[in-house]
C-alpha cells in the first residue's frame, strides 16, 4: 500500500512539473470567489450581508471562464500565453463587475495565476537530463572571435 502511494505521488509530481500547474491552481482559486459571492447570503452575527447585485450574470460569466481557463492550463499547455493574458484581463474586469473582484480575493489570485501562466516555460528534455554539475561547467559562446583586431 505504501508503494502505491509513493508511485502515485511521483506520478502526480511528474504530471505537475510538465505543465503550468500553479498558474492553473491560482486561476481556479480566482474563479471560485467570483462565482460564489454574488449568489451567497453571508451572516456576520445578526448582520446579514447580501452581495447579490445586477452584476450576478457578469460574475457568473467571468467565474466560469476563469475555471475553464484553469482547466485548459492543466490539460492544454500550448495555450498558456493566451490563457494567461485572458486571465489577467478577466481578473481586471472582475473588479468593477463582480463585487470588487470577489472581494479582492479573485482579483489578486487571478493576477498571480495569469502572470504565472505567461511566465511558465515548458521543460526541455536535454537540459533536464543533464546533471547540474555538467550544466554549470558547459561553456557558453560569448560571441564571435574577430581575429583579435
Amino acid at each position: 500500500m505504501r508503494v502505491a502511494a509513493t508511485d502515485a505521488r511521483r506520478g502526480f509530481r511528474a504530471w505537475r512539473d510538465a505543465r503550468p500547474f500553479w498558474a492553473g491552481l491560482f486561476t481556479f482559486a480566482a474563479g471560485l470567489p467570483i462565482l460564489y459571492f454574488p449568489y451567497a447570503h453571508l451572516n456576520f452575527g445578526a448582520i446579514p450581508l447580501a452581495l447579490s447585485t445586477s452584476a450576478g450574470a457578469g460574475s457568473l460569466i467571468i467565474g466560469v471562464l476563469l475555471v475553464a481557463l484553469a482547466i485548459s492550463l492543466w490539460f492544454h499547455q500550448q495555450v498558456r500565453v493566451f490563457a494567461g493574458i485572458t486571465v489577467i484581463l478577466l481578473a481586471l474586469i472582475s473588479f468593477p463587475v463582480a463585487n470588487l473582484g470577489g472581494l479582492l480575493i479573485g482579483l489578486v489570485s487571478g493576477l498571480i495565476g495569469g502572470s504565472l501562466a505567461c511566465a511558465w516555460i515548458p521543460p526541455t528534455g536535454a537540459a533536464d537530463s543533464q546533471p547540474a554539475a555538467n550544466r554549470a561547467s558547459t561553456p557558453s559562446p560569448a560571441g564571435e572571435d574577430h581575429g583579435g583586431k
